[in-house]
């Protein structure tokens, strides 16, 4: 199983935002965001940093994809 940050990506596009924006005002590295567009893992605390910032729930940014490619919610 992997991860899909598409609902972080959405949201970013509503809120006008892109990924150098989301990085200063969050204060993570540019690492943790190619993790993410990997669909890497990355800790709850910069989940939870994101939130904070975009006012969302953990469950509005990342969904597990299981192997057939299928997002889960």
């Amino acid at each position: 199983m992997s991860l899909s940050y598409n609902g972080l990506w959405k949201l970013l596009i509503d809120k006008n935002m892109n990924k150098m924006d989301l990085m200063k005002d969050v204060g993570i590295s540019s690492g943790t965001v190619a993790k993410m567009t990997k669909g890497e893992p990355v800790s709850m605390t910069i989940l939870e940093k994101i939130c904070d910032k975009l006012n969302c729930d953990v469950g509005d940014l990342v969904h597990f994809v299981s192997e057939k490619g299928s997002e889960t919610k």
